[in-house]
């Protein structure tokens, strides 16, 4: 229901503010403000994507929960859609996006509303109740002795097919 009000809505706000600010200022400047405001967008979206990339791979190498740059990096996403296109009302809402304080309370409202019921990270195959066999300091493994070629002269034929 919300989907198909947006739906509905964003379209007849842009037209509304089309014909006020049109009206206003004329058709060539309302068409440069949306230009410009692409272009300005295309540009903050770029720069914030960069250090939102920079904030995930932070968290993967530090093994912190990717869960909040990976918000942050879809709400960017979103963020550059919504400045593509055209209109006043999404490029506010897209600007408001590129705030780091209005993604954070964004998130903050969306962590408020979601329950997480079960979290597992790899395949159930890994996860086993009682003792693993990585509970000793025995290291089972198996070897082979390879020695080295008597003639040094002659190819080893490693790269050679059957």
């Amino acid at each position: 229901m919300y989907l198909f009000l947006a739906f509905l809505l964003v379209p007849i706000i842009e037209i509304a503010l089309f014909i006020q600010v049109g009206g206003l200022i004329g058709l060539w400047p309302t068409l440069a403000i949306v230009v410009l405001t692409a272009v300005l967008g295309t540009a903050l979206v770029r720069t914030q994507g960069r250090m939102a990339l920079a904030n995930l791979q932070r968290s993967f190498a530090e093994l912190d929960d990717p869960t909040e740059p990976l918000a942050h990096g879809a709400m960017i996403l979103l963020s550059g859609v919504l400045l593509l296109t055209p209109g006043f009302f999404t490029d506010a809402v897209g600007f408001a996006l590129l705030i780091p304080s209005v993604r954070v309370a964004v998130f903050r409202y969306l962590k408020s509303k979601v329950t997480i019921t079960q979290f597992q990270m790899g395949t159930g195959a890994q996860f086993r109740s009682g003792p693993t066999p990585f509970d000793d300091d025995v290291i089972d493994g198996d070897f082979t002795e390879v020695h080295p070629r008597q003639d040094p002269s002659k190819p080893s034929k490693w790269v050679e097919g059957p």
